[in-house]
Parts: C-alpha cells; sequence; structure tokens
C-alpha cells in the first residue's frame, strides 16, 4: 500500500518550556522578555500554519512551513534583536558615565561601539544555538524520510515529529545560553566602564593658561606695592 502517511504536526508549547514561562531569580539588566515572548509567538505559529496545512491535506506545505527556514528565521531575528538592544543599553551607559565625568564629545565618540563590536555580541549571542542548528538538521532529515511515507511507516511519522519537539527543546536551551551571554556582556564591558569613572581632565591645559595670567598678576601688585619699578608705560597711565 503506498497511501501518504497523514501528517499530524505535534503541540510544540511544552517542549518550548521557559521560551514560554521565564523562570528566574533576577531579571536581566536588559529587558529580553519582549523578545522572549515573541520567540515562542513565531514557534507556535509555526505549528499552526503547520496544522492548518494538514488539515488541507498539503504534505508538502506542512514540510515546508514547519521546516530549517521558519525556525532558523526566528531564532535569528532574536539573536539581532538581543544584540542591538545589549548594545544600546552599553552605548548609553557609557554616555551617562561620560557626562558625570565630564568627557569631552570628541573624546566620547571613540568610547562608543564600533560596527565590528556589535556584530561581534551578536555572534557570541548566536553561539549558544549550536545543538539547536544541529536538531534542524536531524528535522531536515526526518522530514525527507517522512515525505513519501506510507501509511505504513509510522516509525518515520514519530521520529519527525520528535524532531519537532526535539528542535524546540533545543530552542529553549539556545535562548537559555543567549540569556547567560547577557549577562557575560554585561561583565565584559564593566572594566572599560569602571575606567572611564576614573577619567579626569588633564590639569596642563589649565597651568599654561594661568600660570601667565598669575605671574602678571602678582608682577601688577608689586609695582602697584611700590616694591618695583613701574615701566615708564605703566608709570604715565597710573599717573606714578
Amino acid at each position: 500500500m503506498n497511501i501518504p502517511m497523514p501528517l499530524r504536526v505535534p503541540e510544540l508549547a511544552p517542549s518550548l518550556g521557559r521560551v514560554i514561562v521565564a523562570r528566574r531569580r533576577e531579571p536581566p539588566w536588559v529587558p529580553l522578555d519582549d523578545i522572549r515572548e515573541e520567540l515562542a509567538t513565531a514557534v507556535l505559529e509555526i505549528g499552526g500554519e503547520g496544522r492548518g496545512a494538514a488539515a488541507r491535506e498539503d504534505r508538502a506545505q506542512v514540510l515546508e512551513v514547519t521546516g530549517r527556514r521558519a525556525w532558523a528565521a526566528a531564532w535569528d531575528r532574536a539573536v539581532r534583536r538581543a544584540a542591538a538592544r545589549v548594545a544600546d543599553a552599553l552605548e548609553a551607559e557609557i554616555v551617562r558615565t561620560a557626562r558625570q565625568v565630564r568627557l569631552p564629545r570628541r573624546r566620547l565618540k571613540t568610547r562608543l561601539l564600533a560596527m565590528g563590536e556589535k556584530r561581534a555580541i551578536a555572534a557570541r549571542f548566536g553561539t549558544g544555538g549550536a545543538a539547536f542548528v544541529a536538531a534542524l538538521d536531524e528535522l531536515d532529515a526526518a522530514a525527507t524520510r517522512v515525505q513519501g511515507a506510507s501509511v505504513l511507516d509510522k516509525d518515520a511519522h514519530a521520529a519527525w515529529q520528535e524532531a519537532l519537539r526535539a528542535a524546540a527543546r533545543r530552542l529553549e536551551a539556545a535562548w537559555l545560553a543567549l540569556e547567560g551571554e547577557v549577562e557575560e556582556e554585561r561583565r565584559r564591558w564593566t572594566p572599560e566602564i569602571e575606567t572611564l569613572t576614573r577619567w579626569r581632565p588633564a590639569l596642563w591645559p589649565v597651568a599654561l593658561f594661568w600660570a601667565p595670567v598669575a605671574a602678571a598678576l602678582i608682577w601688577l601688585g608689586l609695582v602697584l606695592g611700590g616694591y618695583l619699578a613701574a615701566p615708564a608705560w605703566l608709570a604715565q597711565r597710573l599717573g606714578f
């Protein structure tokens, strides 16, 4: 019998765990709950679109909407948004500290994050997704096997369903690793910000300006006090 196996997309919410319901002792120093909720919503939409295509018995569409591309797009978007938000928070902290110590604006520009540093933050945030990417590889393989499966190939269908659940579980682990990297990023930049708090303006320009002025005032005071002879131009002007 070569009757195609009807595809049934499993519920993914239980496998997402803390992507849906955050359980932490303290909130992250940069608020990320809206990004986490958007990621969870994207995965739930993947399941919903897959079930809608399954109800229409569109096997190709089921495998397309629940495949690697949709999962990877949701994860990449979450990583980019989190990295951008952390970079903005770091720059805001640098600017706030610079204003407190009265750092000149031209010096402040050199302290802000360069584009390379922002890309490096995004790359570090994405490193926790290695197991998730491996799970997507397994999902691809399972989808290939189930694509031509008949009603007798129940093992292929079960393996594909389990691959979807595994992708959700690995996504949860990737997100938790990202939250850990957010805290690590704060520790990574703490020495830089602490160095900035100890910045003080150089005193030699002030001394260079005021030393001649102070010398001139002292000389004038000695002349007016009669301790030094006044030059002719000054004596004439002062009526000496």
